[in-house]
């Protein structure tokens, strides 16, 4: 579990760089990487989507014991979520995801939700070079825009671009 918050958290810096204020968590499952960088002080709003009910009701309580504000825990599935009419606009200039689809479907979720400028951070394994090749629609809307390697050298943060049409 440490070393899970602490790959959470060591990119908090690069993404302060991007500006993005408006985040999205695509498989929050206990939180993270969302809680430990809302934490940092990485944006002012974070919206955490997790579909399985038991993660949900944990990083709900996670938010809530840590006095967490401009944080909100949504049990849904990320293809669902404009269904969510209580959750307002659903436009977000910051997008993470850890351990959950490989990158190409990632970043097609991403782009009903990413307004263009904005950027996603995806926390990948070693296999991030194959799952690129495999499915390259995903550079008709996303351009990569730096690579980040985390400590022990096995979880790498992939950074992309929302272009400006598309």
């Amino acid at each position: 579990m440490v070393r899970h918050l602490l790959e959470s958290v060591e990119p908090a810096h690069w993404l302060k760089e991007c500006g993005a204020t408006r985040w999205l968590d695509f498989g929050s499952g206990a939180g993270l990487p969302a809680i430990p960088l809302a934490i940092a002080g990485v944006g002012d709003h974070w919206t955490l989507v997790e579909s399985r009910r038991r993660k949900t009701l944990f990083a709900r309580k996670a938010v809530e014991e840590l006095g967490l504000k401009g944080v909100i825990v949504v049990c849904a599935r990320l293809e669902r979520l404009r269904e969510e009419a209580a959750l307002g606009p659903l436009e977000f200039d910051g997008f993470t995801s850890r351990a959950t689809l490989p990158l190409g479907p990632t970043l097609a979720l991403a782009s009903s939700y990413v307004v263009p400028g904005g950027t996603a951070f995806l926390w990948k394994g070693s296999r991030r070079e194959e799952e690129m090749a495999a499915d390259p629609r995903w550079k008709e809307h996303w351009e990569p825009d730096g690579l980040l390697g985390l400590h022990g050298g096995q979880t790498f943060v992939a950074r992309f671009r929302r272009k400006q049409s598309g």
